[in-house]
């Protein structure tokens, strides 16, 4: 590559000194190699293989491109010139996303810098050797060079010069070769703050030029394109060919919105030529022959000059309030980032402080979340899984709910029903036995002639109670502790979501393996013991209660068991199926009582085994009912409750964490070198950024209060009102 001296007037309408300032901050973003950068509008050029895109280029920008016809470009090559005082040449390279960690590493160390331009082209080709093009069969990269070129005598301006778009293979392009360029142009193309310059050569077909399809696809209105044609004096005057490109510059076959261009460029085969000499030739090639029926506006370089800054100038004023918009969503982003890595944490000192900050926010958020009061951004939205996660009084709640709702479902071992009939139709759970009444009765019976102490006839020992509740209760263990793990669960999901929001990457995993997860398991261990407490009267005590529900219930089933028997006997007598008024009596004249009578009393006088049985079967159900409620209160109030939700706040608290030990806060709060140089980062984009914004509002000002061109003054007014900046 060749540096000519640059005239300063070549460029000086391109861009005004806000735009200078607004154009440095990007590219101050961009060397930082920051993913998520602000990008600004851009000049690339576009074009198939030797069509004159490289001495489109050095017209433009006054700058040497290599331009024989047997070289072409190998990978995209991003000029960025600077107005300074001083002479210098910086070249780098930006690796693309697709190699790896090591391979980003190794080529980004490669930056090289001259107080000259002698030693330029060694450069390049020092730059090819890394990004090993011309070895392993590698033709083409990807990869970025970027040469930064300043001096008193260069305006500001970044411009792009792509890989020649190839059409056919041959023994140097591979068909891989082929789909690498298309898909780097491709990506430039894409850009919406992009003004594309498609170069098209008249020594062949424009029809047959790849550019304009990529063109077409990726600006389908066509409002940043920006037609170039070259080598117009390799058409015969007269002939058909010549026509047909007099009509294309026309904007008549391929229209864009931007119109096209034709520039005449110095002969590669030449040698090197002055860029004044190269204007001469240009201005003499266009004023003879059919050229002068075009308009001159469209021809030759200086009016291209004029063109670019009108249009640079438009898309900035377009894209000023989105780019406004973006840099203020990345600062936001990044001062998020900045909060979750903290103060530097190079000490011990600094490390507790930051555990400290971090536990203080841990407990208040989690006794909010304990507390049901939702109003943090944390808590997020509770459709989501992850938002109706974080909230963990609601998730108890219902946890709860479910586990009275399934012990009052399944906490039973026998389900008693009246008839043999009713058990075999039963639809309760599966875990659940059916038996009917006069079936338990005779387990029932069996059992009290194995505990038969000195009971007189018609009673029962009490500790049958005892024996049968014992049976009955036997699901509660499995259903208690298998409703305590379900709790323990969502609190560990809990503080996992909690962790990761008020700590950063580097720390979150060691503060919650090292601090959270010890304590929230010795609280799940006591837990489990209280739970196996509340279990241990149940399972080995004899049942006590003074409630006097206990009472009443077994009142209330004695009378239901006792309706239903005597309803039974009257059914049975009278023969009807209902003593319901809109039941069917049978009318028998004068009623004879005798009988009734004689069925009531037979009825009365039962058994004394069979009523011991049924008393101690009432017993037993009465009491199950009232254990059944105490149980089911003390597992959510004693033991989750007291035993668990009540210490969440305590986790992690700044008490604890004052009498951490010395080695653990290092190990837990330490920073990391990826720490370090993550923070190092944010601090460096994020004072970028806010410098960029700044730049930005004033740019806006300053070009609303400008009268340099009212139709772009207009612009600007219009898209400033729209975005409401």
């Amino acid at each position: 590559m060749v540096m000519s001296p640059i005239n300063n007037d070549i460029l000086d309408g391109l861009c005004s000194k806000d735009q200078l300032d607004l154009l440095d901050s990007v590219d101050r973003l961009r060397s930082q190699g920051i993913d998520h950068y602000v990008s600004l509008p851009q000049i690339i050029v576009c074009g198939d293989q030797s069509s004159g895109k490289s001495s489109v280029l050095e017209a433009i920008s006054g700058v040497s491109f290599p331009v024989k016809s047997n070289l072409c470009t190998r990978f995209p090559t991003e000029l960025i010139l600077r107005k300074t005082p001083n002479v210098g040449v910086s070249i780098s390279i930006v690796p693309h996303h697709s190699h790896s960690e090591s391979e980003r590493a190794s080529l980004s160390n490669f930056h090289e810098t001259l107080d000259g331009f002698n030693a330029l082209p060694e450069l390049i080709e020092n730059a090819k050797t890394a990004m090993a093009i011309g070895s392993f069969g590698r033709a083409f990269s990807k990869n970025l060079l970027r040469i930064e070129v300043s001096g008193p005598d260069r305006p500001h301006l970044t411009i792009v010069d792509l890989p020649g778009l190839i059409h056919s293979e041959t023994k140097q392009q591979s068909a891989t070769d082929i789909e690498l360029v298309q898909d780097v142009v491709k990506s430039y193309m894409k850009e919406p703050r992009s003004i594309i310059l498609a170069v098209v050569s008249a020594k062949n077909d424009y029809a047959n030029q790849i550019v304009l399809k990529l063109a077409r696809a990726a600006d389908k209105t066509g409002t940043r394109t920006l037609g170039v044609i070259t080598k117009p004096d390799t058409l015969i005057p007269g002939s058909d060919s010549e026509a047909m490109y007099i009509s294309l510059a026309k904007n008549l076959d391929v229209e864009f919105r931007l119109g096209w261009h034709v520039l005449k460029n110095m002969d590669s085969e030449t040698g090197s030529w002055s860029l004044s000499k190269r204007d001469e030739e240009e201005r003499h090639f266009f004023s003879d022959g059919i050229w002068t029926t075009l308009p001159e506006s469209i021809l030759g370089i200086v009016p291209l000059r004029e063109r670019l800054s009108k249009l640079l100038l438009a898309q900035i004023a377009a894209e000023l309030p989105s780019l406004i918009n973006e840099i203020e969503l990345k600062s936001t982003a990044c001062r998020t980032q900045l909060q979750k890595l903290g103060q530097p944490r190079a000490n011990i000192e600094e490390q507790r402080l930051y555990l400290l900050t971090l536990s203080q926010t841990c407990q208040s958020l989690t006794k909010a979340a304990v507390d049901g009061t939702y109003n943090n951004h944390f808590f997020g939205d509770a459709k989501t899984d992850a938002g109706y996660q974080k909230r963990i009084r609601a998730v108890v709640q219902n946890l709860n709910h479910s586990f009275a709702e399934t012990i009052a479902r399944e906490g039973h071992h026998y389900a008693i029903t009246d008839s043999s009939n009713e058990a075999r139709s039963s639809t309760r759970s599966s875990k659940v036995k059916t038996l009917d009444r006069a079936s338990f009765l005779v387990r029932i019976e069996e059992l009290i002639k194995r505990t038969r102490g000195r009971e007189l006839p018609g009673t029962f020992n009490p500790m049958v109670i005892s024996d049968l509740f014992l049976e009955q209760s036997q699901p509660w263990e499995a259903l208690a502790r298998s409703h305590i793990e379900e709790v323990a669960r969502a609190v560990k999901i809990f503080f996992k979501h909690l962790i990761s929001h008020i700590a950063d990457t580097s720390t979150c995993g060691a503060l919650f393996h090292r601090l959270v997860e010890p304590a929230l398991q010795q609280i799940v261990k006591d837990l489990r013991g209280k739970t196996a407490d509340l279990l241990a009267p149940h399972q080995r005590g004899h049942p006590i209660t003074y409630n006097h529900y206990f009472t009443e219930t077994v009142q209330e089933v004695r009378k239901e068991r006792s309706r239903a028997e005597f309803t039974r006997v009257i059914q049975d007598f009278f023969q009807i199926e209902s003593l319901h008024p809109s039941g069917s009596p049978h009318h028998f004249g004068d009623p004879d009582y005798r009988p009734l009578l004689d069925a009531l009393m037979a009825h009365n006088n039962p058994n004394m085994d069979h009523y011991a049985c049924s008393e101690a079967l009432d017993c037993m159900q009465a009491y199950y009912k009232v254990a059944l409620k105490r149980f089911v209160d003390d597992i959510a109030v004693e033991a989750i409750e007291t035993n668990i939700i009540a210490k969440l706040a305590d986790i992690l608290s700044p008490i604890k964490v004052a009498y951490l030990a010395a080695d653990v806060v290092t190990s837990v709060a330490g920073e990391s070198e990826e720490s370090c140089a993550k923070r190092k980062q944010l601090t460096n984009q994020l004072d970028v950024l806010v410098r960029g914004s700044a730049t930005c509002k004033r740019f806006m000002v300053g070009t609303l209060q400008s009268t340099y061109d009212p139709v772009s003054t207009l612009v600007v007014r219009v898209d400033w009102e729209e975005a409401d900046v």
